[in-house]
């Protein structure tokens, strides 16, 4: 019997030294938001002063928290256009992300004003794959970051949108390829002791696929694409937070922190959950300011210029896809402010994200919602060949929505979403006969699309008629067009056919 005790006594024994200690448990509630530009928000959902109350009701129940936010912040909003995106800033300021990465939208108004914005800025900026015109980098800002919540080492690196160059207006700065470098940064903060690696970025679908699959990632707290997504395949986790804070995610990750023989060992889940912001009363001292701005634009724009007897959509899914009366009201007015023979303008650039119903009193507020951007009307010459060329570029993101979409005037259009991208046109018209290749055109866009934005390369070899510097506001002409007419009917008429 005796024994027997012995035997049971250096069983358990060696059982406790080979067992690992259990250190301590720990969970971080990873709050994440993205693409959130206007300070009202669509109404009954979002804006800032419900975004910042879900922040700090998190943080007031005392538990570890982290809260990225994944950019788009100061454009296109009616009232960034105004102030240029100062007071989401300061909006932002009032529940500060402990870490903030910018977004393609961050440099709309070119890269002094992304740097004055910045620098106003009270949270942490990240981009590692963001430079200055000498290879340094940005004023305030670092590549990632390491942050502790109780024993835990948290690492995490920001990457700006690597589509920027062409879907906005960063000017000089230097933007590398965000999968590569976040991926190189990754492996440094796990050599540099993260238990932990999130990848605050804003990219595309397909992009956040690669960092998920690459496994050097923990967690993925995108923007860009505006969905409302949480993803978990028991290795990776991903999550992106709608728009204008309509919802906002959050990731309740429980730590279980061990080590053995002087090797530390780190396992996690997750319990997502899903803010709807329709049910969160708004923050309110931030709200306070919210009002105050809203009162401004009141004030300033809620001006009625005419009237539609059609109903008129601009909705994201709309005018990325499709011809709409929308765009062809915005086409239209471009058209005929410079005389031009055609116009092509990026469905992208339309952001109102609504519908007017027929018999709706269009305001100033609303052409502005629509195009808040300050883009200017440009007139260049073109050949039928650069026409045909902007419009396969325009027709080769059609599966993914891409802002490139064409909305046009004086065009009649057949395409085939079926063939590979650059052989999509089926046929052009223009003005009811065939499209000549070798004639010359003139043409109306804007100045982002005139300067390869969206894609559009093959117009920075066009010869400009009308130039920025004396070019007028897209907006004005607009509401030019519309305040001469006093009552339009925009409606779909078969310029851009899906064969």
């Amino acid at each position: 019997m005796k024994a027997f005790h012995r035997l049971a006594f250096f069983a358990a024994f060696a059982w406790l030294l080979s067992a690992p200690a259990l250190a301590e448990q720990v969970t971080v509630s990873f709050i994440q938001t993205n693409d959130i530009d206007k300070f009202e928000g669509s109404g009954e959902r979002g804006g800032f002063a419900r975004l910042n109350a879900v922040v700090k009701a998190e943080r007031a129940k005392g538990g570890h928290v982290v809260y990225g936010h994944a950019g788009d912040m100061i454009s296109p909003s009616l009232m960034s256009g105004l102030d240029k995106g100062e007071h989401t800033i300061a909006l932002t300021n009032m529940a500060p992300p402990d870490a903030f990465t910018p977004g393609n939208h961050e440099y709309d108004f070119g890269p002094e004003i992304f740097l004055k914005r910045m620098s106003e800025a009270k949270f942490p900026l990240l981009a590692a794959n963001l430079r200055d015109p000498d290879g340094k980098l940005i004023p305030n800002f670092t590549d990632t970051l390491m942050i502790e919540r109780g024993p835990l080492k948290i690492g995490i690196v920001g990457l700006t949108s690597d589509e920027s160059g062409h879907a906005s207006s960063p000017g000089n700065l230097k933007i590398t390829n965000a999968l590569e470098t976040g991926l190189a940064k990754a492996k440094e903060l796990r050599e540099a002791g993260a238990d932990f690696v999130v990848a605050l970025t804003h990219s595309g679908r397909g992009e956040d696929r690669a960092m998920a699959e690459s496994r050097l990632i923990d967690l993925i707290m995108t923007g860009h694409d505006q969905d409302l997504l949480v993803n978990y395949d028991g290795r990776v986790a991903t999550m992106e937070s709608y728009e204008q804070a309509d919802y906002v995610t959050i990731a309740d990750i429980t730590f279980d922190i061990s080590e053995k023989d002087g090797k530390r060992t780190v396992k996690w889940h997750p319990s997502f959950r899903v803010i709807d912001t329709k049910d969160v009363t708004p923050d309110p001292e931030t709200k306070v300011e919210t009002d105050k701005l809203a009162a401004m634009l009141a004030k300033e724009l809620d001006v009625a210029i005419g009237t539609t007897t059609t109903a008129l959509d601009s909705r994201r899914a709309t005018v990325r896809s499709a011809e709409a009366a929308m765009g062809n009201l915005v086409a239209d007015s471009l058209r005929e402010a410079v005389k031009a023979d055609v116009a092509i303008t990026n469905g992208g650039g339309l952001r109102g994200n609504k519908e007017y119903p027929a018999g709706h009193a269009i305001t100033r507020k609303d052409v502005l919602t629509e195009l808040p951007f300050g883009n200017r009307t440009m007139k260049l010459q073109v050949t039928g060949a650069t026409i045909l060329a902007a419009l396969e570029n325009g027709f080769s993101e059609i599966e993914d929505n891409g802002g490139r979409f064409p909305q046009v005037s004086g065009l009649k259009v057949v395409y085939e979403a079926a063939k590979p991208k650059g052989q999509r046109v089926v046929s052009v018209e223009v003005d009811g006969k065939p499209l000549d290749v070798a004639a010359k055109y003139t043409l109306a866009t804007n100045d982002f699309m005139a300067n390869g934005g969206d894609g559009y390369a093959v117009f920075r070899e066009a010869k400009p008629l009308l130039t920025v510097r004396d070019a007028k506001l897209m907006a004005n002409d607009v509401m030019a067009y519309v305040t001469q007419r006093k009552t339009i009917s925009p409606a779909v008429e078969g310029r851009i056919v899906k064969k």
